[in-house]
This record gives structure tokens, sequence and C-alpha cells, in this order.
């Protein structure tokens, strides 16, 4: 049973124009909208890998009804928690040229009755995974919720026996790491946030690693955009680095996310270390090439496969 946990939504919309001014009228060329935030990526990376997940999260407003419909359009199961303010939409804005500009809303305000209710959700979709789930809590923390939510978040899913995987970032990744979650996978900037060291190559990458283990975490990933992933893998001495060709890419947005959902289906499939580094390499490699975010193509999944490298960093 995978669990995609999602406290600040969104409604993803996507503009594409020839060339994004500053201080100027900016004409679009295509504009697409979708359900969205690092959660619901998760969750549509792992439906099109074949799997079942169920999504948890808070919806308001009409753009909160815009997301559950979404999310049930693409066939994933929803469990959401009303609240009074409405779900935020997120603004990517790309140019011919490539460039991306992401503009993010801080999300809905939550009040102290809205997280427990998200709380008890949880844990009643906790208690039906019977200790065979894996809960993915990934994105930021809305306005309202305190730091130490995603550690009691993970606390709570230990309990009944299940395990934890997170990609968050900031304080929220600090004090998470001190709960003992199952697998992290944080990008380079939010590694460099949390160790205060540079990330330049895959042997730094290792050394941010060896530091989050050492905080707490079992198993931890960083992800180095077009430089791939660097892993080490849980109860392993060895860290590994993946790393897909150089490819023209329509955005790298949600490319994380589509990572994180391959380690957390080979996680559940059971599979061994190249594979499970692959299959979550390939996934961010995917996911570049999609319409929008989470949005990838299984047969890219299988074509990019075969072209992923592993080597050993350590």
């Amino acid at each position: 049973m995978l669990v995609c946990i999602s406290v600040n939504p969104a409604i993803d919309k996507r503009v594409r124009l020839a060339k994004l001014q500053s201080c100027k009228v900016n004409r679009a060329t295509e504009v697409r909208a979708a359900a969205g935030g690092k959660a619901a990526h998760v969750a549509m990376v792992l439906r099109r890998l074949g799997a079942d997940p169920t999504w948890i999260g808070f919806a308001g407003g009409a753009s909160g009804h815009e997301l559950l419909l979404g999310l049930s359009q693409l066939s994933i199961r929803t469990v959401s928690v009303l609240m009074n303010n409405a779900t935020r939409t997120n603004l990517e804005i790309i140019d011919e040229d490539g460039g991306v500009t992401e503009i993010l809303e801080p999300g809905a305000a939550v009040s102290c009755e809205e997280c427990r209710a998200f709380e008890s959700a949880c844990d009643a979709i906790f208690k039906e995974g019977q200790g065979n789930a894996i809960a993915i809590l990934s994105g930021s923390l809305p306005p309202g919720l305190p730091n130490e939510f995603y550690p009691n978040l993970i606390e709570r899913a230990h309990g009944f026996g299940e395990k934890a995987f997170l990609d968050t970032s900031g304080e929220a990744l600090k004090k998470s790491l001190e709960a003992g979650p199952d697998f992290v996978k944080p990008n380079r900037e939010e590694a460099e946030w949390l160790t205060g060291q540079s990330i330049r190559d895959a042997s730094s990458a290792a050394a941010a690693i060896q530091q989050m283990i050492a905080a707490g975490a079992k198993s931890a990933a960083v992800s180095l955009g077009q430089d791939g992933l660097v892993w080490k893998p849980l109860e392993s001495e060895s860290i590994f680095h993946a790393y897909a060709p150089k490819m023209s890419v329509r955005s790298a947005v949600g490319s994380g996310d589509a990572a994180l959902a391959g380690f957390a289906f080979a996680a559940e499939k059971g599979l061994g270390v190249e594979d499970s580094l692959k299959l979550a390499a390939t996934c961010g490699a995917a996911n570049c090439l999609a319409d929008l975010p989470g949005q990838l193509s299984a047969s890219e999944v299988e074509r990019l496969r075969a072209l992923v490298k592993i080597e050993l960093v350590s």
C-alpha cells in the first residue's frame, strides 16, 4: 500500500509563451492546468507505473474540488480533509528557449481543528495498511502547521508498523530526521542548506547523505538534476550514483517527485539496489519529457531505463 500525503497540494498551471518579459504584457500560446503539489506528482507517477496509490490531502474551495476531480480522473484514490480556505494555485511559465519561471503560492492556512482531522485521517489509513504500507510525505508545510508536523506523522506511521519516506526542506526536514524516516530525498539545494556544505559532485552528495544518516535517516538520496541521483540504500555500506543521458527537456518540474515515486515503487516491489536506483533515475528523466509534471509515459520509462548508468561512489 502506497500512501501519498499532501498537506500543501495545489492546482498546477503551466503556461507557455515565446519569451517571458518582465514588467510587460506577456501573451501565452498555451495554458494547461492539472492537479498538483509534490504528493500528487508522486501519486501520478506511481499510477503510471501500475501501482494503486492512495492520495490523502487538504482540499478547499473550487480549486480544491478541481484538484480532487483531476486526481479521480487519473484513477487515483483520494481521501480528502476539507478546509475552509481554498487550495492554492502554482504557476509555471515556460518560454521557447526552455527557461522556466515558477511562482508558488504559500498555501492555505490550516487551523488546529483541520490539523487534528488530518492526523486522524492518516491514522485510519495507516491502520488500513496493516504494517505493509509506505507513507510518502512530500512537499512544504502550509501556514498553520508547525515544523514538528512531519516528525509527528512519521512517528504515527511507525506506530502502526508502516514505513515513512520523506521529501521536504528547511526546518521541517531537519526536525524530521530525528524521527528516523526510512528514506529521505532532498534535492541539491535542500541538502546544501541542511548540511551547510556545497554539493558539487557525487562525492560531496555522498558526504551529505552520510550526515543525514548520522542525523537519523535510515536511507537517503540526493537528486542532482541533470547530474542524476546519489543514494545510500538501507543497511548498505555503499553509496551509488545513477545518471541518465543528457537530452532535450520540456520541463524538469516534478522530476524529483518522479524519482521519489520510483524509489517507493521499487521498495513496494522489493527490487534490488541496481533496479531500484535505475527506476528512480529513469522516472526523473522521463518526467522531463512529459506534458505536465508527474504525467510521464510508461513507455518512456522502459526506453530510458536501459540508458541509465550506475557507478559506485564509495
